[in-house]
């Protein structure tokens, strides 16, 4: 069964048998708070995770992520949690700027 583990969230894990779902909806499902300002259709980078382990674990990289990393929006370890589905355990952060203010993270 893959696992996120979220790490600036106190290593908050999210265990979940469904290949299919994005990360985004993972995420969500247990009632994590991340942002999402386009409503998850790869359509900004406010969704993005910064990946710590297993990218190798994570779908090919969506059309919408290569037209950000040309544009220099999103970084070789980042990916958009809307558009990318897991098949194995992944550790994530969220990235500073996309922090919310009524969240504690742990660093």
């Amino acid at each position: 069964m893959p696992t996120i583990t979220i790490t600036n969230l106190y290593n908050r894990e999210i265990f979940s048998e469904d290949t299919e779902k994005s990360v985004l909806q993972l995420i969500h499902e247990n009632e994590i708070d991340w942002m999402h300002a386009c409503g998850g259709k790869g359509r900004c980078t406010s969704c993005k995770m910064i990946v710590e382990e297993g990218m190798e674990q994570m779908s090919e990289i969506s059309s919408p992520e290569k037209r950000y990393r040309n544009q220099g929006r999103l970084r070789t370890n980042e990916r958009l949690c809307c558009q990318t589905t897991i098949k194995g355990d992944i550790k994530i952060r969220v990235a500073k700027v996309n922090k919310f203010p009524h969240i504690d993270y742990s660093n």
